[in-house]
């Protein structure tokens, strides 16, 4: 029954391939470390397109010729991603078959493949993902921290106000937190993330599945003492304990309290709601009950702030 199912996977594979009509672009993940987890069906795939686009040729040479594959292969970067998406549109237009790898990992995450994708779309070109290794998500499986629910920041923007803005954002985030991060950017990044976020859990992961693989289970306290008497060395993704919903919920009542409760409801009058919906939902912020609101209210001259 396994061999059967086998035989009609290629089966139909195969069909789809040979069909007529323009060419397909293959989003094919490539190891992040160890060339073992490259799949067997990325490997058939880069021998049969008709060009593989790569982030750099000259990494991706090595790979291709480990694995003795010599399909042609052209640049597609960053700084090249809107003129040469056009071109790669233009032959996939006129039947080829395009595979996109990055310099490791799942192309499109981080990468300027979104830009490709984006645009074989808009021109009606079908675009497939072959699964594989990804860098955020193998971080995250070992990090000992909440997976069920997870946001990717990858890394952080280095223009000073953007990049506040976003740890801003963060402090709020109840999700586990993904970033990337480079060697010599990652003493920095760890003590901006906590100065703005607090102490918290986190596991920064380095050298992920190759044969020095670490992460540093900790907290963002014990990360910044680490690497200040250890420099840090290759690649970084750094998994963070998102906010408890508790903590948050505590937090919004203290800046609540901050405001009385007369002052608290004519807020939300303003906004449109009846007084009694704006009772309802001023109790709920400061986390007492509607009886304490309207008792509040009907003593104007006391100063009553929840």
């Amino acid at each position: 029954m396994k061999q059967e199912y086998e035989n009609r996977a290629g089966q139909a594979c195969v069909s789809a391939e040979d069909q007529a009509g323009p060419g397909r672009l293959y989003l094919c993940a490539t190891p992040i470390g160890n060339l073992e987890d490259i799949t067997m069906r990325v490997l058939r795939t880069l021998r049969e397109v008709d060009l593989i686009a790569a982030e750099d040729t000259r990494n991706s040479r090595k790979l291709l010729n480990h694995f003795e594959i010599r399909t042609p292969m052209t640049s597609y970067h960053e700084y090249n991603k809107i003129e040469k998406a056009a071109v790669l549109i233009g032959k996939m237009q006129e039947g080829m078959n395009v595979a996109l790898i990055t310099d490791a990992g799942t192309p499109g995450i981080s990468d300027p493949g979104e830009e490709l994708v984006r645009m074989c779309c808009e021109a009606g070109i079908e675009v497939t993902s072959l699964p594989g290794a990804c860098a955020c998500v193998t971080a995250l499986t070992i990090s000992a921290l909440p997976t069920r629910r997870f946001c990717f920041e990858a890394f952080l923007p280095l223009e000073k106000k953007e990049r506040q803005q976003i740890l801003e954002e963060l402090k709020t985030e109840t999700r586990t937190i993904i970033l990337y991060e480079a060697p010599h950017r990652l003493q920095r990044t760890l003590s901006e993330l906590l100065e703005t976020l607090g102490d918290r859990r986190a596991s920064i992961c380095r050298e992920l599945t190759k044969r020095h693989e670490t992460a540093l289970r900790t907290t963002l306290s014990g990360a910044v003492g680490w690497y200040e008497a250890h420099e840090p060395k290759g690649e970084c993704v750094i998994v963070l304990e998102g906010q408890s919903r508790k903590q948050l919920e505590h937090e919004e009542q203290k800046d609540w309290e901050a405001i009385d409760i007369r002052a608290h409801v004519q807020m939300y009058e303003a906004q449109g709601l009846d007084r009694r919906e704006a009772m309802k939902q001023a109790a709920k912020d400061r986390g007492i009950s509607k009886r304490e609101v309207y008792a509040a209210l009907l003593e104007p001259d006391t100063e009553f702030r929840g």
